[in-house]
């Protein structure tokens, strides 16, 4: 896997991916930014929900459950010092779905933590991670 940063100005900087896909990051105004892109440390916290978002969607897929929506709320506390990493990070999995098995979806999100999700793995050696979840049943089918 391959990546390129590429300073704008000030504390703008493009990011592209080896996929070809480009995304600007941006610093505060306090810190000498221009507020034009996602925080650095929001992209890393937007890869965690993505990640795990993305296991337990195939996970659901595969076990053949009825699943229509997974939208994760991330919510990351910081260390006060340098360097703030990641010391507390509460995930809530909202799914929807027909007939979703409470078990199947406790499932999905267990193994995506534990054995999948390499960005959750990794921010796991530094922060405490919270994982709940809803479940909204679909109506009829059409």
């Amino acid at each position: 896997m391959k990546a390129r940063v590429q300073w704008l100005d000030g504390r703008a900087f493009v990011g592209e991916s080896g996929s070809g896909h480009a995304v600007v990051m941006d610093g505060a105004p306090e810190a000498g930014g221009r507020n034009i892109g996602v925080r650095p440390m929001e992209m890393l916290l937007l890869g965690m929900g993505g990640c795990t978002a993305f296991d337990v969607v195939m996970i659901l897929e595969k076990a053949r459950e009825k699943v229509t929506a997974c939208d994760v709320e991330l919510e990351a506390e910081r260390a006060e010092t340098e360097p703030k990493i990641f010391t507390k990070v509460k995930l809530v999995y909202h799914l929807r779905g027909y007939g979703l098995k409470p078990a199947a979806v406790e499932r999905a999100i267990k193994l995506s933590a534990e054995k999948y999700c390499s960005a959750s793995v990794m921010i796991g050696k530094t922060a405490v991670i919270e994982h709940s979840w809803t479940v909204t049943e679909e109506g009829p089918a059409a």
